[in-house]
């Protein structure tokens, strides 16, 4: 099987891949080096320790080291913008968040354009947003809680990791769609703005499932909806907007992982087909499990449709809600 890859790569980059390419794979098949997994951000969070395990699975599969450099600052935008201007030969990837589909409306000197720059993989998996509120808010369903909102304009307030961020955005969405009238208190960071929602100081928060799963199951907030198509196993009794009847608002946290625009399809499909397998290995899941991620895998004209519709439905979001970078 492994031959028969290497050969059809070999035969593919001679009949249809740029010069570059094909003169690189005429001597050897892909890969022939290791290979460069750019992560935008630190060391230890949760796309990082994803994208980790699926490096150490394409590892074994490929039988060349696939390794992890962080690249961090300006919101991911400089590991971003270094990932774009590597060679579009295969041997640098790229993880990325939700500052990929963010970052380019909120920030007018984002380097890169996320349609045009990058020729997207897969979306290896995605962890929803969770709509908490404290005990003191009183409200014990999202009916209630959007009952309360409009009963109190302007009263209430919400916590976020910071102006622009996922669960920021989340707050904006849900304002939006529910016309509703909430305060937004940024922090420096996803734990300091879970932590106030904990202590009722800002009773609402909107953070990703990894981030409210240990407050919510530890019974110090209450989960009042996920804002994804369907429940998560971790929160199986937290129902969806759908399912209380609200329509469906989503807002998912993503790793995905992307090539600089250029790189020969070939490949882009073998790294595909060998992240889907090892998303569908036991240990796969189960890890991916403990950081709220559900196992995605979709096909890279997928998962370029859906990045066009997320930069289309967060730039709506921060226009008609008036986010800039302070």
């Amino acid at each position: 099987m492994r031959l028969v890859r290497r050969q059809f790569l070999q035969a593919a980059a001679g009949a249809a891949l740029s010069a570059p390419f094909a003169a690189a794979a005429s001597a050897q098949a892909y890969p022939s080096r290791p290979v460069r997994m750019i992560v935008p951000v630190g060391a230890g969070g949760a796309n990082d320790t994803a994208t980790r395990l699926v490096a150490q699975k394409l590892s074994e599969s490929l039988r060349q080291p696939f390794y992890v450099e962080n690249i961090v600052g300006a919101g991911g935008n400089i590991g971003m913008a270094q990932a774009m201007k590597a060679a579009p030969d295969g041997y640098t990837m790229l993880s990325v968040a939700p500052s990929f589909v963010i970052n380019p409306t909120l920030n007018p000197k984002t380097p890169f354009d996320p349609l045009k720059d990058f020729a997207p993989v897969t979306l290896m998996g995605a962890t929803p947003t969770v709509v908490v509120a404290h005990e003191s808010v009183g409200a014990r369903t999202i009916k209630e809680l959007i009952a309360l909102l409009k009963a109190n304009p302007g009263k209430l307030s919400y916590s976020s990791a910071g102006t622009g961020t996922p669960a920021h955005l989340a707050g904006e969405l849900f304002k939006a769609a529910y016309g509703v009238d909430i305060i937004h208190v940024p922090f420096t960071g996803g734990g300091p703005a879970m932590n106030s929602t904990v202590g009722g100081h800002t009773p609402i928060s909107f953070p990703a499932l990894s981030t409210a799963a240990p407050s919510i199951l530890g019974g110090k907030v209450r989960g009042l909806a996920v804002m994804s198509p369907k429940r998560s196993s971790t929160l199986p009794d937290v129902p969806t907007m759908v399912e209380s009847g609200l329509g469906d608002q989503q807002a998912d946290v993503f790793v995905g992982i992307l090539m600089p625009a250029g790189a020969p399809r070939p490949v882009i499909d073998l790294i595909h087909e060998e992240i889907v397998k090892a998303l569908a290995l036991p240990d796969v899941k189960e890890k991916l499990a403990t950081l709220g991620f559900d196992p995605i895998g979709n096909s890279p004209d997928a998962f370029g449709a859906w990045i066009k519709a997320e930069v289309a439905k967060w730039a709506k979001v921060m226009r008609d809600a008036n986010i800039k970078l302070p």
